[in-house]
């Protein structure tokens, strides 16, 4: 397993993160969870990303592996869905982190993102300015935001944020000659979501309605003739892009995640495969703006 550093956090990531919404599904049985969350653990991941949104997530994530918590750097994501107060206000900040804590049984988090906020809340200053609080209190070590365009660069550039999460995959590559390279040099932790761009593969015929509508049509529009499977030049391609300290993969499949450890291991894609696509992408963006 490979590791990076974290901006200037202070810590190395995981090349390959977890991303943890599938496990809050309670379809997914609590032995299942457990054994995935500790396989997880024991396979060399040390970064764990979830949020408020993702069902039984927090919850599991505490129950299960709270008592290896000197073994996993823990994100989440927060700002809405707090009973009795304003979404993106101060209150809703503080008291989802707060919530946080309990539900996953720490008294730190790791890193704690703003949750696709508008650029227009950021600029009001509280969320960001409930976050700093939560640092100086010893709750919270990074401020981080997720999301994409103008708030993703504002959030890059502004020097609030020690962290942020984009979408950097080969449907989605608009931050990577600009964001990625800046947070870079700013000393920002990149946590690059939806490597494999919801996988529109996986569909002959166009997905209608479906999350992954988008990326198919970009595919389709790119027309990508690949020396290896998808799945396979996509994870590469994402967790070897300049900048990126770890990629988000979710998945409530232990063989599935066993397979994308092994896939990441294999390091870059060549050089003519990787340049390839960067410019396919180039040569038909339509304005293919960032997806939330």
């Amino acid at each position: 397993m490979e590791f990076r550093d974290f901006g200037n956090a202070g810590f190395k990531v995981s090349v390959i993160g977890f991303g943890a919404g599938q496990i809050g599904d309670n379809s997914h049985s609590e032995k299942e969870v457990e054994n995935l969350l500790n396989h997880v653990l024991d396979s060399g991941i040390n970064l764990i990303d979830t949020a408020r949104s993702y069902g039984a997530s927090e919850e599991r994530i505490g129950k299960y592996i709270s008592h290896r918590r000197d073994e996993f750097y823990l994100s989440t994501k927060v700002g809405y869905g707090v009973e009795g107060v304003s979404d993106w206000s101060f209150a809703a900040v503080t008291m989802g982190v707060e919530e946080a804590l309990v539900k996953m049984r720490t008294d730190v988090i790791d890193i704690v993102h703003l949750h696709s906020c508008p650029i227009e809340t950021l600029l009001r200053g509280e969320v960001v300015e409930a976050l700093d609080n939560l640092v100086v209190q010893g709750k919270v070590k990074v401020v981080a935001y997720v999301g994409e365009s103008e708030a993703l660069k504002y959030a890059v550039a502004s020097g609030k944020f020690g962290g942020v999460q984009a979408s950097v995959n080969i449907f989605d590559q608009r931050d990577i000659d600009g964001t990625l390279p800046d947070a870079k040099k700013n000393g920002v932790g990149v946590i690059a979501k939806r490597p494999g761009g919801n996988a529109p593969w996986r569909y002959t015929e166009r997905p209608i309605g479906h999350y992954c509508e988008v990326y198919w049509k970009r595919m389709k529009r790119m027309n990508l003739q690949l020396l290896m499977g998808w799945q396979e030049t996509a994870l590469r391609f994402a967790a070897f892009t300049n900048g990126v300290s770890s990629i988000i993969t979710g998945t409530a499949s232990i063989p599935h995640l066993d397979e994308n450890i092994k896939i990441v291991s294999r390091g870059k894609l060549p050089d003519k495969c990787y340049n390839g696509i960067r410019e396919s992408f180039k040569w038909n963006d339509d304005n293919w703006r960032g997806q939330i």
